[in-house]
């Protein structure tokens, strides 16, 4: 048997891992300098209301001995291999970190740079588990992933620059000259890299510059995949549950010919983008 691990920066929590035969590692999130861990000891309100009462919030890898334990733990459960799927190697030193201790498991674990976070790895776990109940191998998954893993995107636009200024991905000056205009980056991950896609001012401009740039992607670099074999979905940090669904009803409206699902995102990517982000994004179904 292959057993399927991945972290909750793939928004898939503890609890819903266990409904589905997946091991998930939490990500730890630090507040005020003490550490919890996502869907254990804080949750996204929790979350929420820290970020808008402004106190310290940053994020953390996991520790070694927290990785290899639970590795331990699947093994000794029964499982033959392992496959990770950790957040993409170019956002964090998590991926890195584990397929060097997979290295003291005679080839048991495998660790998948998949090359992708937040909803899109989310599509890659389930896409995982498929091939894993199928009879593949731990290395056969592995590679299914690695190859597909530039077969989606992500769109996401922040409400606010200040968290990206405090994790330096933009400096001070741009955050404040960007606030004073108006001015809404519209960020790309395709590939594990993080990038600038546009800037748009005003609320009202948002929803309609990221089904745009979806639709896009969907006519242009995915046109000859019919809708069946394309994992769509809505993203967000709302605060206000009625905007969520008031998101996903309006992509929906603009895509009928595929089942969109609203996905809130990870405590650990909340960190970095702040309340009442919104996000768009499609994944091939690896299988």
């Amino acid at each position: 048997m292959v057993a399927i691990m991945t972290d909750t920066n793939s928004g898939i929590t503890v609890q819903e891992g266990r409904e589905n035969s997946i091991y998930v590692l939490p990500m730890p999130v630090i507040v005020d300098n003490h550490c919890f861990m996502e869907g254990i000891d804080i949750t996204h309100a929790e979350l929420y209301e820290a970020l808008r009462a402004d106190r310290a919030v940053h994020t953390s890898q996991p520790a070694p001995g927290e990785v290899t334990d639970l590795w331990d733990r699947i093994l000794a459960e029964g499982a033959d291999e392992i496959v990770y799927i950790p957040m993409s190697s170019e956002l964090s030193g998590s991926c890195k970190m584990a397929a060097m201790l997979a290295q003291d498991y005679d080839g048991k674990v495998h660790v998948a740079d998949n090359h992708r976070i937040s909803v899109t790895q989310r599509s890659s776990v389930y896409d995982a588990l498929y091939l894993s109940r199928q009879g593949k191998t731990g290395e056969e998954i592995k590679q299914v992933l690695e190859k597909s893993a530039f077969d989606a995107s992500i769109y996401i636009c922040v409400t606010t620059l200040k968290y990206l200024k405090r994790s330096n991905r933009i400096t001070a000056a741009g955050a404040s000259l960007a606030t004073a205009l108006n001015l809404r980056p519209v960020l790309n991950i395709r590939g594990g890299k993080l990038d600038a896609q546009c800037v748009v001012r005003g609320e009202k401009h948002t929803q309609k510059t990221l089904i745009k740039l979806m639709e896009y992607d969907l006519e242009d670099r995915f046109r000859y995949i019919p809708p069946d074999e394309i994992s769509l979905c809505t993203a967000g940090t709302f605060v206000n549950a009625e905007d969520a669904a008031a998101w996903n009803d309006r992509v929906q409206k603009a895509f009928p010919a595929y089942q969109v699902e609203y996905q809130e995102l990870s405590c650990s990517i909340a960190c970095h983008v702040g309340c009442d982000s919104l996000a768009i994004a499609m994944a091939l179904r690896g299988r």
